[in-house]
């Protein structure tokens, strides 16, 4: 026993002075948590929550954003910002950086920064569009006017003008003639007789005294305060945001989607391309499409992939739609007949998902609220004609299109509160009214289940339409003023929306109806909403239709 024992206690003492003459790791070979952390402060609040922190890093395309907890931190996952010298930028409603701030951030470190703001001197300039519209005295009526405006330019150029009553008549009807995917950086004028209502229904007259009274054509400046947002805190923090920048700043990605290879795809909505991102790089590739309709206003709006994954497209004012092939890389386009065409010929939206039980595509034409199915089999269009409310007799105005397994269509009625169901065999339509009157849904897509989602920009929600028991359910989302563009359901049990209004996403637990909102660093212009479910959490992508960018929001729980 006593020979064991000291042999046991030689071998410690032997394993001691290997251990003793091993070489200590280095403390730097331990990888960080994160990349770059800190914490965002100012003098008014202390520690801030909410607050997006930007890191970007020089000659890169793509910025990468956080957002700060409660104790007013932040920290930059290592795998998301390679080593280099990144530019960082913070936002939050009525702040500003106290100075220009950059960091270093080196491989195997933890880079750390303390970020000072300090109030805006000018808070018009850092205003969303809902903040203006909470801003602005005046009823929902009036305020619901400048919904229509937001497509072209932010309400701030409106509260900046001079105009005065008779000046906002003049405005009236030059912005009449615009085509829709006009920019102040480029606006288009529509072509012949074309023009558009740009008052949705309301008194003209009214309006521009009630925006007169506003602006600053009588002040030099505002009588009313000028009100921000609450900034998002709790779940609403738990994010990571990536931006892309696009090759140039007439680039409008109206729609953004992936196809199953992960590319990120997008519709131009004031150029005659289609465009292809590579989400690890950000390198864009642009396709033209052919002008098929020369002298009329160049864009696209609605993209949608087919069962071969190849893109289809709505031409707009070229009054075409296109599908892309990707193997030759060549565009097929379809024109509207030429006896059926006007200068107002509009085919922005189309729906393929039941295309393949019969091999035909619903398309709406703006102008008259046409709606026609292309036979991919003769190559013909058929012409359904627009269709009616029938209580009030007014036509049906189409804005969304889209279409489930069984091929039958859903139009949404962006001029009142509908959503018409089309039975692709007996071409009956069937009419549902939203819950909230006059809701004016605008986008939407049916879900695996077949219920049809959708947005409503005016009721302020979201909506669902179950087929099987004909019922609309609405989830009024929380930000005032959000106008939602589109709806989509994942397979996770949500549903997400966004808006061209307040600079934030909304991603809705159905079975909770509880929303988290995540505030976006940049001021954004969005429509479309794709999710990629292949996760749960979903994340979503959406463009910066006003910004030249693709935005990719990716929750964290």
């Amino acid at each position: 026993m006593e020979t064991k024992r000291a042999l046991l206690i030689a071998g410690g003492a032997l394993a001691a002075i290997f251990l003793q003459a091993a070489p200590a790791r280095p403390q730097a070979e331990a990888q960080p948590a994160s990349a770059l952390s800190g914490q965002v402060t100012s003098a008014e609040e202390g520690p801030m929550e909410g607050v997006v922190v930007s890191a970007k890093k020089d000659g890169s395309t793509i910025s990468i954003s956080v957002a700060t907890n409660a104790a007013g931190r932040f920290a930059f996952p290592v795998a998301r910002l390679e080593p280099g010298h990144y530019t960082l930028s913070a936002r939050a409603a009525g702040y500003e950086l106290d100075g220009a701030m950059a960091v270093d951030v080196a491989s195997g470190q933890e880079a750390k920064v303390e970020i000072k703001l300090k109030k805006s001197k000018n808070l018009s300039a850092h205003l969303t569009n809902a903040e203006w519209l909470i801003s602005i005295p005046g009823t929902d009526e009036q305020k619901r006017f400048l919904l229509n405006c937001t497509t072209c330019h932010t309400l701030e150029r409106i509260m900046k003008s001079t105009h005065d009553a008779d000046e906002f008549m003049q405005v009236f009807r030059r912005m009449s003639l615009y085509y829709p995917g006009s920019t102040p950086l480029k606006p288009q004028r529509l072509a012949g007789t074309a023009s558009r209502d740009v008052e949705r229904g309301g008194n003209g007259r009214k309006t521009a005294e009630w925006l007169a009274s506003v602006n600053l054509s009588e002040e030099p400046t505002w009588t009313f305060p000028l009100r921000t947002q609450p900034r998002l805190t709790g779940k609403s923090t738990h994010v990571i945001i990536t931006e892309y920048d696009l090759p140039n700043r007439l680039i409008q990605p109206h729609d953004v989607v992936l196809d199953r290879e992960g590319n990120v795809w997008y519709s131009d909505f004031g150029q005659m391309f289609l465009g292809k991102m590579d989400p690890k790089t950000g390198k864009v590739t642009q396709y033209p499409i052919p002008v098929v309709k020369p002298g009329w206003p160049e864009g696209t709006l609605d993209l949608e992939f087919d069962t071969d994954d190849n893109p289809w497209i709505g031409v707009m004012y070229q009054s075409a739609i296109a599908k892309f092939d990707r193997k030759t890389e060549k565009f097929q386009m379809w024109s509207t007949p030429k006896e059926w065409d006007t200068d107002a010929g509009q085919l922005g939206h189309i729906a393929i998902e039941g295309t393949p039980v019969d091999n035909k595509v619903w398309i709406k034409n703006s102008d008259q609220g046409n709606i026609y199915r292309l036979d991919l089999i003769s190559n013909k269009m058929e012409n359904l004609g627009s269709f009616k409310d029938p209580l009030t007799d007014k036509r049906i105005g189409t804005y969304g299109i889209d279409s489930d397994a069984q091929n039958n269509a859903y139009l949404l009625d962006f001029s009142a509160g509908n959503i018409v169901r089309i039975d692709a065999k007996t071409k009956n339509a069937t009419v549902y009214r939203t819950p909230t009157p006059d809701s004016r849904p605008r986008r939407g897509r049916v879900d695996r289940e077949g219920r049809l989602w959708f947005a409503e920009y005016q009721g302020n929600a979201i909506g669902m339409l179950d087929p099987k028991t004909e019922y609309i359910t609405e989830w009024k989302v929380p930000t005032a003023w959000s106008a939602p563009y589109d709806a989509v359901a994942d397979r996770n049990g949500e549903a997400w929306t966004a808006s061209m209004l307040t600079d934030r996403v909304a991603r809705l637990d159905i079975k909770s109806g509880q929303y988290t909102e995540y505030m976006l660093p940049r001021p954004t212009n969005i429509r479309r909403v794709y999710v990629d479910d292949s996760k749960n959490p979903g994340t979503l992508w959406i463009g910066s239709n006003h910004g030249a960018s693709i935005v990719k929001v990716e929750p964290l729980d």
